[in-house]
């Protein structure tokens, strides 16, 4: 089949409609692939060009007379120019010092991604296999044809990684921790699920924050006020300040997905004497529930774990929310009741002797992965 193909520097030029008729029609696709999440990201600068986050999103349009204009839209990737690998959370950093150690340039480099977003999903959006096919033949003819050391699709799917592999990228594996709702009817069913020690130790952490005073609730998005997304705000902003670093996002990018989205958010506010003094977000649909935002205006023991993990699990429960993504890193997740989950990316590197030495790294890499988890699942939380 033809197809007309298209470079969209923003997805003004795709369209709401077309965009997000797309990606429902994929397996498992998430609100972080809707339109409003990413046009949220590019108009209040958070992913800009000024911010190293150029759009170039390849897509694929097919004959269709039934459509205005004659085409649909049959195939789009998600695809930036980098110009560093912040917000990225696969790791490329000693890939990029190696490069510069020999004199080579590892920027620009392609990266297909949901910005700041550790979040397994569809990267290959199509309407069937041949335009998915299609889509991965026009992305490997723009890598080559342009001026860039390489390619990283970020947490797609394992049939898509499988896809990409057999296209001739390289495979990267990782580990996140995900919780699994098998059931519950109460968080007191899934405290019963836990080994005695570990059930013992969420109930003496949800104890210190009941004694501190504080009182927790929970506000949905279409409830969500100014005031609280500008409490929410400086409160993630907070959190890298404690860590000497600038945010990513802005005010502005929280209310326009809290205005465009808000039935896929939580706000989980924690107040002492009246006062706000913590909040985390997290993001959802009807069946999973992703961890995103956190921040603390003053210290509370366990008051994390409580804003962050317990709320949230009592509301997957409460809405029988099959899986809690808790993003990326955190062994001390398991203690919780997440267990360990493989993630995937992809990657191809143009220059011939730096492929072949990712290759054997990641070889090395993967056996380490492989004897990381199985590790992690002898170090099981839940009753045997």
């Amino acid at each position: 089949m033809n197809y007309r193909t298209h470079i969209a520097s923003s997805l003004s030029d795709i369209g709401r409609e077309a965009w997000d008729g797309l990606v429902a029609l994929q397996d498992q696709p998430n609100p972080f692939l809707s339109f409003a999440f990413l046009d949220a990201l590019h108009d209040s600068g958070s992913a800009a060009p000024d911010k190293g986050w150029q759009p170039q999103f390849i897509v694929l349009y097919e004959d269709d007379p039934d459509s205005p204009g004659g085409e649909r839209l049959a195939a789009a990737l998600p695809l930036y120019v980098k110009g560093h690998s912040y917000g990225e959370y696969v790791f490329d950093w000693a890939w990029a010092d190696a490069y510069q150690r020999n004199g080579l340039e590892y920027y620009p480099k392609l990266l297909s991604a949901i910005p700041f977003t550790p979040v397994t999903g569809p990267r290959l959006l199509a309407r069937d296999d041949a335009a998915r096919q299609a889509l991965v033949d026009v992305l490997r003819s723009v890598q080559q044809s342009s001026d860039v050391s390489s390619t990283h699709v970020l947490f797609p799917p394992g049939a898509q990684a499988k896809q990409l592999e057999d296209a001739g990228f390289l495979l990267r594996s990782g580990v996140q921790f995900h919780w699994e709702n098998a059931g519950y009817a109460t968080f007191e069913d899934f405290l019963a699920s836990l080994e005695q020690k570990k059930r013992k130790n969420i109930r003496a952490e949800r104890r210190k924050v009941r004694e501190a005073g504080v009182v927790l609730r929970r506000v949905r998005g279409v409830d969500a006020t100014d005031e609280d997304w500008r409490f929410f705000t400086r409160c993630y902003r907070h959190t890298y300040a404690e860590h000497y670093s600038t945010p990513y996002l802005n005010i502005d990018f929280f209310r326009r997905i809290g205005r465009d989205m808000p039935d896929n958010l939580l706000l989980v506010i924690a107040e002492r004497d009246g006062a706000p003094i913590a909040a985390s977000l997290v993001v959802h649909d009807d069946t999973t529930l992703y961890g995103r935002y956190w921040g603390a205006l003053e210290h509370v023991p366990c008051l994390h774990f409580e804003t962050a993990y317990y709320q949230p699990l009592e509301f997957c429960i409460e809405q029988k929310i099959r899986v809690f993504e808790g993003g990326a890193q955190g062994e001390h997740k398991m203690a919780r009741g997440f267990l360990p989950t493989r993630t995937w990316s992809a990657h191809w590197l143009k220059h011939p002797s730096f492929a072949d030495a990712v290759e054997k790294f990641l070889e090395r890499e993967a056996g380490g992965i492989d004897d990381y988890i199985d590790e992690l699942n002898d170090r099981s939380p839940f009753k045997r």
